[in-house]
């Protein structure tokens, strides 16, 4: 029989200082000075080292491995001196045979290396990355026929459904692959509800097909249905993966489709790391996020920029979030690094490719900005795009272009489907140009499918403004650029996906600027997951079935003028103001948008409502302006510039 066991305590930590500390798992050393700006965040070689005692197996019918679900960037793992494997990329899954090196008690040493170097992928980018063991390690003791464990971190099984046009039936391929197992062995299949099969072992590999009648679709969010398929040896090992039965599509005029209805994919992209913890996240932050990106009516999630833990892409299939699924080819094209790309794609889709929720490959993100299109980076990338359809026909390519890239540039068209990011209004020009590219390229390119895959603006919930500008990072202006965004999108239905950047503020050392060094604040939620700010209600507004309402600008208390603003984000078309305990409005709009302007008389108390939803603010007339709500720019401060760190 199959057991797994977790090794998460008493490990020893000799960081960056040379000094050893007894630490769990998750770790990373670099929780604090990957988040406080300076670009100066510990970046080398750490040891983690711990012993075990042997697990109670049979030698002479069980193996034992070590698996590692992550450890950033390079690992080397040693057991009892002796180099077990090497890994290079810190976000998959890797595996070890250890069974001939077992003693009585053992010592396991893990040199987890994020030097910077040109071979490895992320070396430049827009956020930080976090040295260590950051998430879980195994025991596994298996019978020595086993389902394979040696496939590049991936499941012994691959499932495969074939959803007819009429969506009642699917076929569904299982290949299940075996290591040490004689051919002609039987490997029993059963999908729960369904039925069983069998099939034989030849060349290591037994394949069946299901044929599935009134089959139950997995259809996002509305209803994210989950088969369970399980097989299993004669010998003892069994495995069990969840798979979802959906058909999806893609055009150039409508977008996306699943399941023959055409969905307009909103929500937003998501980083792995949180405040004070850096990347070493338990269930539960993952839980977290996953139920605040459900709360503001999100139906995809672009996971950026690299492979997130299995677990999330488990809620992802759990709560129908369709997902955008990528390697940390970002940035700056490395000629030394091509092995890595094509190492970490593989493992990106093989490790993955059960999930449902995930309808596309990313080959990279804005690779174009430090080195423009050159020939090798094109050669790299149509090798990403062929290994893609070769490991996986079943989902197209895409890739995140930086917005500086011409359109017409023959290297946009490489993947299946295209996707651009765009930062007209914040970090040049103005909204409008968004709404000007979209409708250039939709005319230019009428037979290419385009998505908006990234887009925002920075803020930092304590500075507010009654004239909110490009630049000034408050939480007013962010209000109002994605006020804009959504409109934009809203009329332009061939957009086949709009991913907010970001969900969630996160770790970029490299940045100086807003008033919270090492940080990206683009976020609509904070770093430590307290704050929504307001742009995250105005999403929730347009997406959202939750009815509800929402007072903007409730940081912004003190105020100027005989007169101010009020505005109000709802689910409903109709809102209702009163103030100091008398209605003075009630406004309708299509948008979700409520505008009021009053009277500035002393003490506001401000209360919004529609049906019997309602929002309360209070607010304070001062004659001069509050300082501490306007960002106050230093000379002398951290250039923000990171792609020239």
């Amino acid at each position: 029989m199959r057991s797994t066991t977790k090794l998460m305590k008493n490990w020893q930590f000799t960081g960056p200082d040379g000094k050893t500390a007894a630490v769990n798992l998750p770790h990373t050393w670099n929780n604090i000075d990957g988040q406080d700006g300076g670009n100066d965040y510990k970046r080398g070689s750490c040891r983690y080292e711990r012993s075990f005692a042997c697990p109670t197996f049979d030698r002479d019918s069980e193996e034992v491995w070590l698996e590692f679900d992550g450890v950033n960037a390079s690992a080397t793992v040693t057991v009892n001196g002796r180099e077990v494997c090497v890994h290079d990329g810190g976000y998959s899954t890797f595996r070890a045979n250890v069974t001939p090196l077992l003693a009585e008690t053992n010592d396991l040493v893990v040199i987890a290396d994020n030097s910077k170097n040109d071979r490895v992928y992320p070396q430049k980018a827009d956020f930080t990355f976090y040295g260590g063991i950051y998430r879980d390690v195994h025991i596994l003791i298996v019978p020595h026929s086993h389902f394979a464990l040696d496939n590049h971190g991936a499941p012994a099984l691959r499932v495969t459904p074939e959803v007819s046009d009429d969506l009642h039936s699917a076929a569904v391929t299982v290949e299940a692959a075996c290591e040490n197992t004689p051919d002609g062995t039987e490997v029993l299949f059963a999908i729960e509800g369904v039925g069983e099969q069998t099939a034989a072992v030849q060349g290591g590999k037994a394949v069946t097909v299901f044929h599935m009648e009134n089959v139950h679709l997995w259809d996002g969010v509305a209803d994210p249905y989950l088969y369970s398929i399980a097989a299993s040896l004669p010998g003892g090992d069994a495995v069990a993966v969840n798979f979802g039965c959906r058909k999806i599509a893609f055009k150039p005029d409508t977008g996306f489709w699943l399941n023959g209805r055409n969905v307009r994919l909103v929500g937003a992209a998501r980083h792995q790391d949180r405040a004070g913890l850096g990347n070493a996240l338990t269930a539960a932050e993952h839980e977290e996020d996953m139920q605040i990106l459900r709360d503001m009516g999100a139906n995809t999630v672009r996971l950026a920029h690299y492979q997130h833990a299995q677990y999330f892409y488990d809620l992802c299939d759990k709560y129908g979030l369709v997902a955008w699924a990528e390697i940390p080819y970002i940035t700056e094209h490395m000629p030394e690094a091509t092995a890595n790309t094509l190492s970490q794609m593989e493992e990106l889709v093989l490790q993955n490719y059960n999930h449902p929720s995930i309808i596309c490959w990313g080959l990279s993100n804005e690779i174009t900005v430090t080195t423009g299109v050159t020939e090798d980076l094109t050669a790299n990338h149509r090798l990403l795009n062929d290994l893609c359809h070769r490991l996986d026909a079943t989902r197209p390519t895409t890739m995140a272009h930086a917005f500086m890239l011409d359109p017409n540039d023959p290297f946009v068209q490489l993947p299946d489907i295209c996707s651009y990011n765009l930062y007209y209004g914040w970090y040049l020009g103005e909204l409008q140009q968004n709404d000007e590219f979209f409708d250039t390229f939709h005319k230019n390119h009428p037979d290419r499918v385009i998505g908006l895959s990234e887009f925002g603006a920075d803020a930092n919930p304590a500075y507010q403004s009654a004239r909110p500008e490009r630049g000034d990072w408050s939480e007013s202006y962010q209000a109002v650029y994605h006020e804009h965004m959504l409109k934009m999108w809203s009329e332009r239905p061939y957009i086949w996906a709009m991913h907010v950047w970001n969900g969630f503020d996160f770790g970029a050392d490299g940045r100086g600027e807003g008033g919270k060094p090492g940080q990206n604040q683009k976020g609509l939620v904070t770093f430590d997951r307290k704050t929504k700010k307001d742009s995250f209600y105005l999403y929730k507004a347009w997406w959202s079935s939750d009815r509800f309402v929402h007072i903007c600008s409730k940081r912004f208390v003190d105020r100027c003028g005989k007169k101010t603003t009020i505005k109000v984000y709802s689910t409903d078309d109709t809102v209702t103001l009163m103030v100091n305990g008398k209605t003075v409005g009630k406004k309708t709009s299509s948008d979700h948008v409520f505008t009021f302007t009053v009277p500035l008389d002393g003490d506001l108390d401000v209360e919004a409502f529609s049906g019997l939803k309602k929002d309360t603010a209070h607010f304070h007339k001062v004659d001069k302006p509050n300082p501490a709500y306007k960002l106050v720019k230093n000379k002398n401060a951290q250039k923000s510039n990171w792609v020239d760190n």
